[in-house]
């Protein structure tokens, strides 16, 4: 799968995570990047972060600033195992 791909697979997620970003702009720029972190943290379930963290190594898509500037504070969820067979 291509970077370009990749980035585009969760369009939705992307605008929630987008979202969040625009309210924090409000906030001084350390508050709002640790606020994008917490609130990600707090309420998307390990699939979204998961998702959330596909879209960032694919390039981060469309992505604002201050959300790739928070994805480090992200907790990265645990991979998901494959089912034995």
């Amino acid at each position: 799968m291509s970077h370009d791909e990749n980035a585009g697979r969760h369009p939705k997620l992307v605008r929630m995570a987008n979202q969040i970003g625009t309210f924090m702009l409000s906030k001084p720029h350390d508050e709002g990047v640790a606020g994008v972190a917490e609130h990600i943290n707090k309420f998307w379930e390990p699939r979204m972060r998961r998702q959330f963290f596909e879209v960032l190594d694919g390039g981060g898509g469309d992505l604002l600033p201050i959300v790739k500037e928070a994805a480090p504070k992200v907790r990265r969820p645990a991979p998901v195992e494959a089912s034995a067979s």
